[in-house]
């Protein structure tokens, strides 16, 4: 038993080792009454257990429900994905107490979503942007319930990097969704009026030693790494508003609305673990990719969701080599979209696409000093991430790591080539 209880602490989140009270026989039969129309429906068998690896997530608390239950005279088996508001005191709660992320989910899931299919659908395309919420509610306690889709063939990638045709349907299904946005905005623009917060409006975000120190072991790296020592001048003359920059940049669509940029709703948080890909059983073949969590979904520039791809979607041979050939598929998808569901307005051009990324390179610094380093301390899996956000010794370490440090030495002279550091004061 010890062992077991040991590795499980080692597979999975600390606070979803054990099941909250609530999540028992009586509140899942009224889930599936409600679910099945069917007063009648009785609970049979319930068992919970963590729905996801350590380090899948951080916004949530997730189990999967495995129940088995009767209605009229037939047995039933389903498999559900419960995901709630963190209730363990501790850091994840305070980060995310105030915001108001899981109301956003909810109205993606059950409002949003549906009309963006339902416009693909009228012109002719079926693709699913999302697997439907079975039962969601904000009181007494905050949670939605899906389908598991695990069970259909559905995985998350784990111990190796997405490929190039795994990347491609990915950013496929992301065009598409900002396609649809695009026409909606153009069309009838109260839609998504409402979805204008964003990482940064979450109330605790702007005050995370996570986020606010992240360029002191930044600086500190380039001492470390003579190779990389001649670009600390330039992040060095930046560290003071970085920050201030980024924000302006996140927050462009509301306050300072540019006419020659282009605004979609973002998925928000747009990386490999919040995504599930099917592949044929036998054959193996790539059939499907289902995009999940859209806590921070908002109204923004479309560059968002794209830079925070490089960084948390690709690898780092397509950070390297590809990046910007897998930009190009998105931005050719998003073109053929437009055209397929009717756009009316005048349609982006490449050249606008590419100027509107460089022109929102504070991003990229923010990506290479806060979650780049994450990401490669999960990699290497001889870090905890509640440590890595809450420890400012355990954060250092993870900018010495050698995947990160070979990743720079790709990042910054591009950023150079590019001119990002040209204009910095």
């Amino acid at each position: 038993m010890t062992d077991s209880k040991d590795n499980a602490h080692d597979l999975y989140n600390k606070d979803e080792l054990k099941s909250p009270i609530w999540l028992n026989e009586e509140f899942i039969t009224k889930v599936l009454r409600e679910y099945e129309n069917d007063a009648e429906t009785k609970v049979i068998s319930l068992k919970n257990s963590p729905a996801s690896a350590k380090g899948d997530h951080y916004a949530s608390i997730m189990f999967r429900t495995e129940v088995e239950y009767k209605r009229g005279n037939e047995t039933f088996t389903k498999s559900l994905i419960v995901k709630a508001m963190p209730e363990e005191e501790g850091h994840k709660k305070e980060m995310l107490s105030g915001s108001n992320i899981f109301e956003t989910e909810i109205r993606i899931y059950s409002q949003v979503l549906p009309e963006f299919e339902k416009i693909l659908k009228a012109a002719g395309d079926k693709t699913k942007l999302f697997v439907p919420c079975i039962y969601h509610s904000v009181e007494p306690r905050t949670v939605l319930i899906m389908d598991d889709l695990l069970p259909r063939g559905y995985n998350v990638i784990r111990g190796r990097n997405a490929t190039e045709q795994e990347l491609q349907l990915a950013y496929a299904k992301l065009a598409k969704w900002h396609a649809v946005s695009l026409k909606i905005q153009n069309e009838q623009p109260e839609f998504l009026e409402d979805y204008k917060r964003g990482l940064f409006d979450l109330p605790h975000i702007s005050k995370d030693p996570f986020i606010i120190d992240a360029m002191i072991p930044f600086l500190a790296m380039f001492d470390k790494v003579p190779e990389l020592s001649k670009y600390k001048s330039y992040f060095e003359k930046i560290k003071g508003d970085y920050l201030e920059r980024l924000k302006d940049v996140m927050v462009e669509y509301r306050v300072n609305r540019r006419p020659d940029a282009y605004y979609v709703l973002s998925h928000g948080d747009y990386h490999i673990r919040n995504m599930l890909f099917k592949h044929n059983k036998n054959s193996g073949a790539l059939e499907d990719v289902m995009l999940v969590d859209f806590q921070i979904s908002n109204l923004c520039p479309i560059t968002i969701d794209l830079i925070y791809s490089i960084y948390l979607l690709m690898g780092p041979e397509q950070r390297s080599k590809d990046w910007r050939n897998l930009l190009n598929y998105y931005f050719t998808t998003l073109l053929e979209t437009l055209q397929k569901i009717g756009y009316k307005a005048e349609l982006p051009t490449s050249d606008g696409f590419w100027q509107q990324i460089y022109r929102h390179k504070y991003f990229d610094f923010f990506m290479i000093c806060t979650f780049l380093p994450l990401v490669w301390a999960v990699k290497t899996k001889n870090f905890e991430v509640t440590n890595i956000l809450q420890s400012a010794g355990d954060r250092s370490k993870c900018y010495l790591i050698d995947g990160y440090i070979e990743d720079l030495k790709v990042l910054l002279p591009r950023f150079e080539s590019l001119g990002y550091f040209d204009d910095l004061k």
